[in-house]
């Protein structure tokens, strides 16, 4: 549904190692610096914010997603409730999870959830950085995994954390859109353009907010560009959703496995 400038980067999505930090370094910083200010600056926005027309967005229950040229919208359906369960945007190699969650009137949950997001993604092997992006403070994580000829590399995440009034938004960028580039910009900006519906209803913190599917939209079950079927859905605090005995259905963190996320080390 919309794309934008011209394409760049690695051949075959691999960045050798040291790179992906350099470019980190010099991409993005006058955002960034909006971001330290005001990670809300630039979006998203609350309900009472709304610029324009309602009818501009595609209403998605707790979250209205403007239309962009290239990026396509699908949505995560559980399984067990077949109820929406998240929003991916999803933009030529990169991909961005979203999932809205009510928060307490008097404060944010990004830092609370960043310490728990970091202590999962250290048990799981993801090799949590914080760094400051786009959105203010991040979690940046490399998952070990191998290349297509079979050396060693990882598949990269970048983890944002947005507080809004009453309401929280996390965001999970991978493939293309986990480092600097074209792909990160613009799926960026499609998260600027978002608007949160929180609702009026009291609702206890971390409560995922409801997602609806319109009813002109075609759901079809959904694998990943390797064969895989997508990775749980993880709550604000980085759980996986619990199965109906009550256990865990998944590790607290898993590798993200869309697109030609593989960095090669060394």
């Amino acid at each position: 549904m919309f794309g934008r400038k011209k394409r760049t980067g690695t051949r075959d999505g691999v960045v050798p190692s040291g790179e992906s930090n350099a470019a980190a370094e010099t991409a993005g910083t006058a955002s960034a610096e909006q971001a330290q200010e005001n990670p809300r600056a630039l979006g998203p926005r609350d309900e009472s914010e709304l610029p324009g027309e309602r009818s501009e967005y595609l209403d998605l229950g707790a979250l209205l997603v403007k239309p962009i040229s290239g990026v396509d919208v699908r949505l995560e359906v559980d399984q067990r409730t077949q109820e929406p369960r998240a929003v991916n945007l999803d933009f030529r190699d990169g991909s961005v999870q979203l999932q809205p969650f009510s928060a307490p009137k008097s404060s944010g949950l990004w830092e609370e959830v960043r310490a728990e997001l970091i202590a999962g993604l250290r048990r799981d092997n993801g090799d949590p950085s914080v760094t400051r992006g786009s959105f203010g403070l991040q979690v940046d994580a490399k998952f070990p995994a191998t290349t297509a000829d079979g050396r060693q590399g990882y598949r990269l995440a970048r983890f944002v954390g947005i507080d809004g009034p009453r309401w929280f938004l996390r965001a999970v960028f991978t493939g293309g859109a986990a480092l600097p580039g074209p792909t990160a910009e613009v799926l960026d900006d499609a998260v600027r353009a978002l608007v949160v519906v929180r609702g009026q209803d009291p609702r206890p913190p971390r409560d995922l907010l409801t997602l609806s599917v319109p009813e002109d939209a075609t759901v079809r079950r959904m694998a990943d560009s390797a064969g895989q079927p997508p990775a749980p859905v993880a709550d604000a605090d980085g759980v996986a959703p619990r199965g109906g005995d009550g256990a865990p259905s998944g590790p607290a963190v898993q590798p993200p496995r869309r697109g030609p996320e593989i960095t090669e080390i060394g």
